[in-house]
């Protein structure tokens, strides 16, 4: 393909409460086996897209660990591949990125030295699949300066993204980050398609005006200068940047037409492999609508659940409608509903958790992993 790729993945984010105290957001598990950027990643794999640059910073150690091999995603090749790129102290910058736009800026070598005319910009934090094949065609089609990837969405969290409105050609006469109040449910997904000379040019000029942010200081202020076009997806996509769309993202794979579109269609989505066995389900144990990822041993009952990699649930255990994160113990006689419980927690025996107001985070302060 002629475009390189490049996954903004370095944001902190308070939304998501406990759970991003120790992993970034591109880092979250979701469905079973994967991790957030696997998405991103796959589908950059899948368009045949060769040299993908990931660019993290906050609490990266188990991002860096999930991407420390290209092979599973195939950019291990000659040409081309998966670079991390990370903040550094250099003679000309101190700085931690300052934002999206700053992100790049600082990497802006690797935007000059590559050869391909194009750049795909994608966030680590959306579950979805799409051929960026597709939007390049259009936004050559179109003869636009940027294409932004934009989707219809329903609901109260409309606020959290960047909404937008198009004329009759999708040109994108109105942008407006994450306002208050608004008319549209046309929203970005974050993806974007521009020449790489073109984003090199607005990434300096950003610098120089000290500006850091690319969607309101490129997208927004550019909007009536440039020909800015959206290209609307119909297909499923979710963004997991808030506990409440962290719990309802993993709760659609237990829908039998999400498991279908990503598990079963192709192309593929691909992740970091674990030698685990498969699932043991030990006499007596209970297990209705859930998602039961490998290595995992049940004794007790499973429903409406997501229970991820080397799960322990002890005898008369019961979990409804929670999502269980990699490497917990479970104690006998536990009982844990409308929960979202921290990864290598040891759940004692005989303990309760629900969620009665919106879904309570379980972290146990145990010494069962010593630093």
């Amino acid at each position: 393909m002629r475009a390189i790729g490049l996954i903004l993945a370095g944001g902190s984010n308070n939304k998501m409460r406990e759970l991003s105290n120790k992993r970034a957001i591109a880092a979250m598990p979701v469905a079973g086996s994967y991790r957030s950027i696997d998405f991103a990643l796959s589908n950059m794999s899948n368009s045949h897209i060769q040299k993908v640059a990931v660019l993290t910073q906050y609490n990266a150690r188990s991002l860096n660990e999930h991407l420390s091999s290209s092979k599973w995603w195939d950019f291990g090749r000659k040409q081309g591949g998966l670079y991390i790129f990370t903040p550094m102290v250099t003679a000309d910058n101190s700085w931690w990125y300052r934002g999206t736009a700053d992100a790049m800026y600082q990497n802006l070598n690797f935007l000059k030295n590559s050869h391909e005319p194009y750049v795909v910009i994608a966030s680590g934090d959306g579950i979805y699949k799409l051929d960026y094949n597709k939007v390049l065609e259009y936004h050559i089609v179109k003869r636009a300066d940027v294409t932004v990837v934009c989707t219809d969405i329903d609901g109260d969290d409309i606020n959290r993204f960047g909404v937008l409105k198009m004329n009759e050609e999708s040109r994108i006469e109105e942008f407006e980050e994450k306002p208050m109040v608004t008319q549209s449910h046309t929203i970005s997904t974050g993806i974007y398609v521009l020449r790489r000379r073109q984003l090199i040019e607005m990434l300096e000029k950003c610098a120089q005006e000290d500006r850091h942010d690319f969607v309101k200081d490129i997208l927004i202020r550019y909007k009536n200068l440039k020909r800015i076009y959206g290209y609307k997806i119909k297909d499923y996509w979710s963004n997991i940047s808030t506990v409440e769309s962290y719990y309802k993202t993993n709760m659609d794979f237990l829908r039998p037409d999400v498991r279908e579109y990503f598990f079963r269609e192709g192309p593929e989505i691909k992740t970091k492999i674990d030698d685990l066995p498969p699932a043991k389900y030990n006499p007596g144990a209970k297990v209705k609508n859930s998602l039961i990822a490998s290595g995992c041993i049940i004794n007790g009952e499973v429903e409406n659940s997501v229970l991820f990699k080397n799960v322990f649930v002890g005898n008369n255990c019961v979990i409804k409608n929670s999502i269980i994160l990699n490497e917990v113990y479970l104690g006998d006689n536990t009982h844990i509903e409308n929960c979202v419980v921290e990864s290598r927690d040891t759940i004692r025996a005989n303990s309760y958790h629900y969620g009665e107001d919106g879904i309570k985070i379980v972290v146990e302060k145990n010494e069962r992993y010593v630093l």
